[in-house]
């Protein structure tokens, strides 16, 4: 297999983002504010509606993984799996039951058919760089892509979506048009992906474990990827925090609650898409592990100066989230180009090809490090006191509820996702152990 992709497998691919970066991205910044703010659901409840639906996907995620890994590749579940989403994503926020306990439960199923739905298509799509691939930097380069391609998803869907909830009129309306949006974005994507890939030729299959408990045990022997697994897990309950807590911290801190949301998105993205070249740079120097705990700690640092935003001009407060949005970049491009590595490794190790298992297993942690993301936040909501609402417009709050909704948008992402890069301490999976277990393997091949 050649190393070198073309550039159009790269943007096809990559193009898969604008599905898995809308549903990772909307659900976790409307729909807990949907639910308190426009189904009047205590924000304790609505976390816990936000987190179990995602919850399943660690019991789902790792089934998707072993299923695609046995029947019919990965390209055909880009496609079932894409426009299955799309539909379902678009019924969350239908509400034929108005509001209510009725419609609150009603989210909730639609929100777990949903995320079944995704499971079986982000799990085949992120399996794809290991076995399309074998190289160690084109894999940081395909990694590259598709986080740009993620981070405009994140701009499109995350800035845009809460401007279709205006223009369809707030609440209920508004809600149902934004639904309709974002599945469209979803059929892009699926489609971009499915039709990009198409012609390429992937690793060839070779004997996998006999069983899902047999491919886990393997999946939990495998040092780097259990480390780098930990580490992305903690850090995305972080990210998720912050993400639930963007359209709280448009509407109580800076006071903008039309177009607060919008704005903090672009100055994330924004320069994150700018910064992406840099990041490669800057891995191919100093290497992916370092280069990721680097981006992290910028992450960390610009989240904690945000607790001064209530006494800060807002270019300033831009600023620090446009600084945030850049060492994001640097972990999802670090983070997800050293995932086919630890797939990589395993195969030169095991003699067998297994991406499916693993990324279901990524994607399992990813799904519930977002999902517990919204739900540490609404915690943190019902304890500061936050007032619930079924107007479609966020209730008057107190200083005390202020100042929760502060906190959880700055200092607990930051404690949490800096503290995680501790857990890469020992991680040493590097191109060179890779070149020296792909020779070790192909001796052992060849005896």
């Amino acid at each position: 297999m050649n190393d070198a992709l073309p550039r159009r497998v790269h943007a096809g691919y990559a193009s898969g983002s604008l599905a898995t970066g809308t549903f990772g991205t909307v659900p976790g910044l409307l729909l807990l504010p949907y639910l308190t703010d426009t189904m009047g659901v205590a924000a304790g409840v609505a976390g816990l509606l936000v987190l179990v639906p995602k919850a399943w996907d660690v019991l789902v995620n790792p089934v998707a993984g072993r299923i695609s890994d046995r029947w019919g590749g990965r390209r055909p579940y880009l496609l079932g799996g894409g426009f299955a989403l799309a539909v379902l994503f678009a019924a969350i926020f239908a509400a034929p039951a108005g509001t209510g306990a009725g419609a609150a439960a009603y989210v909730a199923v639609a929100f777990l058919a949903t995320a079944t739905a995704f499971a079986f298509f982000q799990v085949p799509y992120v399996a794809m760089p290991a076995e399309i691939t074998d190289g160690y930097t084109e894999r940081t380069r395909l990694m590259t892509w598709r986080v740009a391609f993620l981070a405009l998803a994140i701009l499109i869907s995350g800035a845009v979506a809460p401007l279709v909830v205006s223009a369809g009129g707030d609440g209920i309306p508004g809600h149902r048009w934004m639904g309709l949006f974002c599945g469209a974005l979803i059929v892009v994507g699926a489609v971009g992906a499915y039709v990009g890939t198409r012609g390429v030729s992937t690793s060839a299959a070779r004997e996998s474990e006999p069983s899902l408990r047999a491919q886990l045990r393997v999946a939990a022997g495998n040092r780097p990827f259990r480390l780098l697994l930990l580490c992305f897990v903690v850090q995305a309950a972080g990210i998720g925090t912050m993400l639930a807590g963007v359209k709280y911290f448009a509407d109580h801190v800076i006071e903008r609650p039309d177009d607060g949301p919008t704005v903090l998105f672009a100055c994330f993205v924004g320069p994150a898409l700018l910064v992406m070249p840099v990041w490669r740079r800057v891995g191919a120097r100093v290497g992916k592990r370092r280069a990721f705990v680097w981006a992290s700690l910028i992450f960390a640092v610009g989240a904690l100066a945000l607790v001064a935003a209530p006494a800060l001009p807002p270019v300033a407060v831009y600023l620090l989230v446009a600084a945030v949005g850049c060492g994001y970049a640097g972990e999802q491009v670090f983070a997800l180009s050293m995932l086919p590595d630890c797939i990589a490794y395993d195969t030169t190790r095991t003699g067998r090809r297994q991406a499916g298992v693993f990324t279901g297993l990524w994607t399992a942690g990813e799904t519930l490090g977002l999902a517990l993301g919204p739900g540490i936040y609404a915690v943190v909501l019902q304890i500061s006191g936050y007032v619930s609402s079924d107007s479609g417009d966020a209730a008057v709050q107190d200083g005390t509820a202020r100042l929760g909704v502060l906190l959880g948008f700055t200092v607990l992402p930051a404690v949490v996702v800096g503290a995680a890069v501790l857990l890469m301490r020992g991680y040493d999976l590097d191109e060179q152990r890779l070149y020296r277990g792909a020779i070790a393997s192909e001796h052992r091949r060849e005896r």
